[in-house]
C-alpha cells in the first residue's frame, strides 16, 4: 500500500482541506494508495510542544518530527500545503485561543528575564518563522507553472495589473544600504575537514561570552557569517525617510520576519523606532514599565498603551500621531483600520508585497485608500537588487502583458537548511562592542566579524551533496525544457564566490550538451530574465534559498496573478518525493471573508496540481498503473477546470472554492470514465461521473446559495472539525455522491 501523506495546516489552505481532502480519499480508494493527514498546523505544534500540562485526551504527536523522518527515507511521498510561518504576534494569537479552548499552554514570555522564562522563549521558537519548511525540505526546489496554468494564463490573463507612468515619470525605487548590511560583511569559507565550531563574543575587554557550542559542520560544506550594522541601518531608514517626504511619496518596509524570524524583526522594529522616534525617545522609561517591543510594531506599542490611565494613553497617542505630521506618508496595509505599513512585522512580507508594487505600477495604498508612488525600502544588498532592477525596467519600458510574457522557474538550493533560512540558531544580537568569532575544534579562529552594540550577526551553512544535487537538477531540467539556466550568484559576495567554485567543479559531472548555462549576478540575472520575458521566452533561474522563495513569488504573481498556481516539486535526497502547493500569504484574508460572509476564495489549483506528480512517483516507484491513470485523467481534469474557467470568484454568491472542487472532481471522474487503460476504474467511475453531471446544476446552486452569512467554525487557529466539515461540505446531494463511493 503507498501512501500520501497530505499535511493539516492552517488558515484558508485548511479550510479547502475540508472540502477536498475527501474527494481525494473517496477517488483513490481501493487502488493500493492511502491518503492520511498529518498535522503540522501552528496549533498543532504547540500543542506537541507544550504537552506537560495537558490532559491525556488533549495530547497530540509530534508530526512534524515524525515527518522531517519520513522525508529521508525513499517512500516518503507528501503533499504540503503553506503553513503559518509564524511571528510573534501570530504565535500568541494562537495560544490564546488554544487557552480559550481549555488546552493549558503557557504564555508566551515576550521579556524573558527568568532561566524558566528563557527555557519557554526557546522551546516556542521551534513553532517560529520557517519552523516546518528546514525540517521537511531533505531536497532541492523545482517550481514552475505546469504547461496547463501557463497556457491558461496567456489565454485568458488576470486582470490585477496596473499601468506604469510614462518612462522617466514614476517616482517609484526600490532603496536600500549602500554599505553595512549583510551583503557587505559576508565572509565565506569551505570546510576542509569535518570540524565542530563555538560561536564566541569577546567583549572590549577581553571578556569572552560562548553564544553557541558544537555546531557541527562537514568538509566541502560553505560556512558564512556577517553582520548587519544597525546605526548604518538608521542612517539608512531615516535618510530615505527624508527622501520620500521631500518627493511625496509614500515610504515602505519590505522585510521577511516570518521566515527570518531573528533578524528581521529587530530590522523592522529599528523602522518603527526612527519614524516614531520624537514620541518613542519622549516617552521611553512610560513604553518600557508597560512591555511595549518595537520589533513587534506599532500595533503592539499601541495595544500596550490600554495598561496606562487613559490620559497617559492619550497623551502619547497624541505624539505618535504628530510623527505622522512631520514624517513621510507610509504605505498603508488597510486604511479603513488605520493599519499602517509599520504596525505589524507579518502584515508585509517581501516576497508577496514587491511583486504587487510591481503589478501595481510601481505603487502602494495611501490613506485615502488610493494608489500613490512608493519608495520601497528593502535594507540589504543579498537581496535588494534584483526588486531594484525590476522596477527600474518596468518604470523604463512599462507593464508586463501576462498575455505575452514568458515564465521564470526556478530551481533552488534549499536542502538540509541551506543559507539564510537556516540561520535562526546562529543569529544573535550583539551586546555591545566587541568581535563575534567563530572558533573551531582545535582552537583555531575560522572566521570573526567586528561587531557595535545591537548589531545583527548571523551564519549560514550550505552543505556539499545538497549543493551537488542543485546543480544536476539544474542541469536537468534545462535539459528537458530546453531553456536557459541562469544561476544567480555574485562573485562580490562571500558566499556566492565560494558557491560560484562549486557549480565550476560540478557541471561538468553532469551532461551538459545542449544546455545553455550562465553564471550571472542578481542585476544581470534579472536583465537578461526579464528581456526574454518580455518576447515571450522562458528562462531558469537556478538560486540560492531566499531567492528561490522571493523569485518563484515575483515572477507567478505577474504572470498568474497568484503563486499559489506554481507546480512545486522537491525531489529528495534519500528518493522520496514532497509536493508543495504554492504560497499562502493571501490566506487571512480569505478567511476573514470566509467568516464574514461564507465565501472562501482560496484557489486550490496548486493542491490539484501537486497530487499528479504525487501519484505519478507511486506509478513509478511501485508499477502502480492505477495511480498512473488517477494522474493522467486528474491532469486532463485540471484542463477542463481550467479550460471552463470554474476557479473562485472573489465575490459572495458565486463559485467559491467549494464549487471550483466540485467541478475538479466533475472532471476527473468524466475522464476517470472515458478513459480505457484501467477498466476497473472506467467501471468504478461512470456511475460516479453520471451521478455528478446529472446532478451539476443542483450541486452548484446549493455550493452558492448557502452563502452571503456569517459562518462559525469554532476557531482560527483550531477549528472544530464538525463545524468545519459541515461549512465546507454544504452540499448534501454532491456529499452522498462521494461518500457512497
Amino acid at each position: 500500500m503507498a501512501k500520501i501523506i497530505w499535511s493539516k495546516i492552517d488558515e484558508a489552505p485548511a479550510l479547502a482541506t475540508y472540502a477536498f481532502l475527501p474527494v481525494v480519499q473517496a477517488f483513490t480508494k481501493g487502488t493500493g494508495i492511502e491518503v492520511e493527514t498529518k498535522d503540522i498546523s501552528l496549533a498543532g505544534r504547540i500543542l506537541a510542544n507544550m504537552p506537560e500540562k495537558l490532559k491525556e485526551d488533549q495530547k497530540v504527536a509530534d508530526n512534524l518530527a515524525e515527518l522531517g523522518e519520513l522525508v529521508k527515507k525513499p517512500e516518503a511521498n507528501v503533499i504540503k500545503l503553506p503553513n503559518i510561518s509564524a511571528s510573534i504576534p501570530q504565535l500568541q494569537a494562537a495560544i490564546k485561543e488554544l487557552q480559550s479552548k481549555g488546552y493549558d499552554v503557557p504564555t508566551y514570555p515576550e521579556e524573558a528575564t527568568t532561566d524558566a522564562e528563557k527555557e519557554l522563549q526557546a522551546r516556542y521558537a521551534k513553532c517560529l518563522g520557517s519552523a516546518v519548511n528546514p525540517v521537511l525540505r531533505e531536497g532541492n526546489s523545482d517550481r514552475r507553472a505546469a504547461a496547463s496554468v501557463k497556457a491558461f494564463a496567456q489565454k485568458n490573463p488576470h486582470r490585477m495589473m496596473k499601468p506604469w507612468p510614462a518612462a522617466g515619470e514614476s517616482q517609484c525605487r526600490v532603496a536600500h544600504m549602500d554599505s553595512g548590511d549583510f551583503y557587505d560583511t559576508e565572509k565565506s569559507v569551505t570546510m576542509s575537514k569535518d570540524d565542530t565550531i563555538n560561536f564566541e563574543f569577546v567583549d572590549a575587554a577581553g571578556n569572552v561570552t560562548v553564544l553557541k557550542k558544537g555546531l557541527k559542520l562537514l568538509k566541502d560544506e560553505v560556512f558564512d557569517s556577517s553582520v548587519l550594522h544597525v546605526a548604518k541601518l538608521r542612517e539608512f531608514y531615516a535618510a530615505t525617510a527624508a527622501e520620500a517626504k521631500e518627493k511625496g511619496v509614500l515610504l515602505s518596509l519590505h522585510l521577511k520576519a516570518t521566515m527570518m524570524k531573528v533578524s528581521d524583526p529587530v530590522m523592522f522594529g529599528h523602522a518603527v523606532s526612527v519614524y516614531f522616534q520624537a514620541a518613542l525617545d519622549k516617552h521611553a522609561d512610560t513604553l518600557k514599565s508597560i512591555g511595549a517591543n518595537v520589533n513587534l510594531g506599532l500595533g503592539d506599542i499601541l495595544s500596550k498603551l490600554d495598561k496606562l490611565p487613559a490620559d497617559k494613553k492619550a497623551e502619547i497617542e497624541a505624539d505618535i500621531n504628530a510623527c505622522y505630521e512631520t514624517q513621510a506618508k507610509l504605505a498603508m496595509v488597510d486604511s479603513r483600520k488605520n493599519i499602517t505599513n509599520l504596525h505589524v512585522p507579518n502584515d508585509v512580507i517581501v516576497d508577496a508585497s514587491m511583486p504587487n508594487v510591481v503589478r501595481d505600477g510601481g505603487k502602494m495604498w495611501n490613506k485615502a485608500d488610493e494608489l500613490q508612488d512608493t519608495i520601497a525600502m528593502v535594507p540589504d544588498r543579498c537581496y535588494a537588487t534584483m526588486y531594484r532592477t525590476i522596477v527600474e525596467d518596468a518604470a523604463q519600458n512599462g507593464q508586463f502583458n501576462p498575455a505575452t510574457m514568458g515564465s521564470v522557474a526556478n530551481v533552488g538550493l534549499m536542502a538540509q537548511k541551506a543559507e539564510e533560512y537556516g540561520s535562526h540558531d546562529k543569529t544573535f544580537i550583539a551586546a555591545g562592542k566587541g568581535v563575534i568569532r567563530m572558533v573551531n575544534g582545535a582552537g583555531e579562529v575560522v572566521m570573526e566579524q567586528a561587531v557595535e552594540q545591537g548589531d545583527i550577526f548571523r551564519a549560514c551553512q550550505a552543505k556539499d551533496i545538497p549543493i551537488k544535487d542543485w546543480v544536476k537538477l539544474a542541469v536537468t531540467r534545462g535539459k528537458v525544457s530546453g531553456e536557459p539556466v541562469v544561476f544567480w550568484l555574485d562573485e562580490n559576495r562571500g558566499h556566492d564566490a565560494e558557491m560560484i567554485k562549486k557549480v565550476n567543479k560540478y557541471l561538468p559531472e553532469f551532461d551538459t550538451t545542449g544546455v545553455e548555462i550562465h553564471i550571472m549576478n542578481p542585476v544581470d540575472a534579472m536583465k537578461f530574465s526579464v528581456a526574454r520575458v518580455r518576447k515571450g521566452l522562458n528562462t531558469i533561474s537556478a538560486t540560492g534559498n531566499v531567492l528561490r522563495d522571493y523569485l518563484t513569488d515575483l515572477f507567478p504573481i505577474l504572470e498568474l496573478g497568484t503563486s499559489a498556481r506554481m507546480l512545486s516539486i522537491v525531489p529528495l535526497l534519500a528518493g522520496g518525493g514532497l509536493f508543495e502547493t504554492g504560497a499562502g500569504g493571501s490566506a487571512p484574508k480569505h478567511v476573514e471573508q470566509f467568516l464574514k460572509e461564507g465565501h472562501l476564495r482560496w484557489d486550490s489549483l496548486g493542491e490539484y496540481c501537486a497530487l499528479v506528480p504525487s501519484l505519478e512517483m507511486i506509478a513509478a516507484n511501485d508499477g502502480n498503473q492505477k495511480a498512473a491513470v488517477l494522474a493522467e485523467t486528474l491532469d486532463a481534469g485540471i484542463g477542463q477546470y481550467l479550460e471552463n474557467q470554474k476557479l473562485p470568484s472573489r465575490k459572495a454568491k458565486e463559485i467559491d472554492n467549494r464549487g471550483a472542487s466540485f467541478y475538479l472532481s466533475l472532471y476527473w471522474a468524466q475522464a476517470l470514465a472515458a478513459q480505457d487503460k484501467d477498466a476497473e476504474l472506467k467501471a468504478r467511475f461512470a456511475p460516479v461521473a453520471a451521478a455528478l453531471t446529472e446532478n451539476a446544476d443542483k450541486i452548484d446552486a446549493e455550493l452558492i446559495n448557502c452563502q452571503g452569512s456569517p459562518v462559525d467554525i469554532g476557531g482560527y487557529f483550531m477549528p472544530d472539525d464538525a463545524k468545519a466539515f459541515a461549512a465546507l461540505r454544504p452540499s448534501a446531494t454532491y456529499n452522498a455522491i462521494i461518500d457512497a463511493m
